[in-house]
């Protein structure tokens, strides 16, 4: 690791981390890029113990000394990786935000794996069709981790995993739980079908399966559809699901949010 510290906050080698509260910005520059940020030591530790490769670091003298123990952790990814310390007061100005977790690091994007290869040796594989909202990405994620799921597929306008708000939600377990991005519904749905995957959509029917029901006898191999937060499920995933499964609510209350629905079904099928 190289230790620096920068005269101007326009230094062009802290480009990565500029606008970092401009979501529209971040979400369609950062993946064309071909980089993520991870924010805080945690998320940090994680992304190296995946491997993947960091880019550089901004951290504060408060945090400098650990960021310097990781790295003697992980010496191959951190050699002469430059880290940049600089007073809270210099690092807002450079991301447009206080900064509390002290540390930030600028991660090349991993090369995601094909359908086909994430599904040779899963049994339980989570999709997420449409879920715009980066907070709920991360926290399907970290239920997936925590709940014992092999893989998570994303639809093409699922919003990004790697996005900082995704990874801090998921507290890192988006470096942790194998996933891809399927370009088509229809590919995804043929690859699942491919490997004798059963597709259950996790919705709203009258007709549909009461969720401890269907975990009673689970099939070998689950596919288990959560859908965008407002609309829920399009009609070609429904259309395409072998079974259609829901929560058992009371209260007069429908639906649990996305995340929620996540833990909930991934704990009775566990």
């Amino acid at each position: 690791m190289r230790l620096q510290t920068l005269a101007d906050p326009d230094n062009p080698a802290v480009s990565d981390y500029r606008h970092l509260t401009d979501v529209a910005l971040r979400t369609a520059t950062e993946p064309a890029s071909g980089i993520y940020l991870a924010e805080s030591l945690r998320v940090f530790e994680r992304a190296l113990n995946a491997g993947h490769q960091p880019l550089s670091v901004l951290t504060t003298p408060r945090w400098s000394d650990a960021v310097v123990a990781l790295g003697e952790k992980f010496p191959g990814a951190t050699k002469d990786l430059p880290v940049y310390v600089e007073d809270a007061k210099m690092i807002e100005s450079i991301t447009g935000f206080n900064v509390h977790r002290g540390t930030l690091a600028s991660m090349a994007r991993p090369h995601l794996p094909t359908i086909e290869s994430l599904l040779s040796s899963a049994t339980t594989i989570v999709v997420l069709e449409n879920i715009v909202d980066h907070t709920n990405v991360g926290a399907a994620f970290r239920s997936a981790a925590g709940l014992g799921a092999d893989a998570v597929i994303v639809s093409a306008s699922c919003a990004d995993p790697l996005y900082r708000r995704s990874i801090r939600v998921s507290m890192g377990t988006v470096m942790q739980v194998p996933w891809t991005r399927a370009a088509s519904w229809a590919e995804l749905v043929q690859a699942l079908h491919d490997q004798n995957f059963h597709l259950a959509a996790l919705a709203l029917d009258d007709q549909a399966i009461p969720l401890d029901v269907f975990a009673a006898h689970p099939p070998e191999k689950l596919a288990l559809i959560l859908g965008t937060e407002g609309e829920g499920l399009t009609k070609q995933a429904l259309d395409s699901a072998d079974s259609v499964v829901s929560i058992p609510m009371h209260g007069g209350v429908d639906s649990l949010n996305v995340a929620a629905a996540s833990a909930v079904a991934l704990w009775a099928l566990r």
